[in-house]
C-alpha cells in the first residue's frame, strides 16, 4: 500500500486472470479432468494436510467420484446415457464454489 499498489485492484485482476487459466484448461483437459482440481480440497477437508494419507486418499477419492458420477449418468435418464462430463462438470462446479466460499471465509 505504501509502494503505490492498488491491492484491491491487483488481487482482482490476479483472480480474474486465474479463472481465465482454470477455464482453459477445463476446456482442452476436459470436464473430467476437472475432478483433478476439485477432489483433492475436499479430500484435505476430511483426511487433513499429512501427503502421506492426502495422496493415496485422493488417488482413491477421484476414482470414486468418478464411479458414482458414471453410475448417476448411466441411472438418470434410464434408456439413454448421459455424458460423465455433464455429470462431473455439474457436481465439480457445485463444490467448487463451495469450497471457494469456505477457504474465503477462513482467510476474512
Amino acid at each position: 500500500m505504501h509502494i503505490g499498489v492498488n491491492i484491491r485492484g491487483v488481487k482482482l485482476l490476479i483472480l480474474i486472470t486465474v479463472s481465465i487459466l482454470i477455464g482453459v484448461c477445463v476446456s482442452i483437459g476436459g470436464t473430467i479432468g476437472f475432478v483433478g482440481l476439485v477432489t483433492p480440497h475436499v479430500v484435505r477437508m476430511i483426511v487433513g494436510p499429512n501427503h502421506k494419507r492426502l495422496l493415496p486418499a485422493s488417488l482413491f477419492g477421484g476414482a470414486i467420484f468418478l464411479m458414482l458420477a458414471d453410475l448417476i449418468s448411466r441411472i438418470l435418464l434410464n434408456p439413454l446415457e448421459l455424458p460423465i462430463g455433464v455429470v462431473t462438470s455439474f457436481i465439480g462446479s457445485i463444490i467448487f464454489v463451495i469450497i471457494f466460499y469456505r477457504t474465503r471465509s477462513i482467510q476474512r
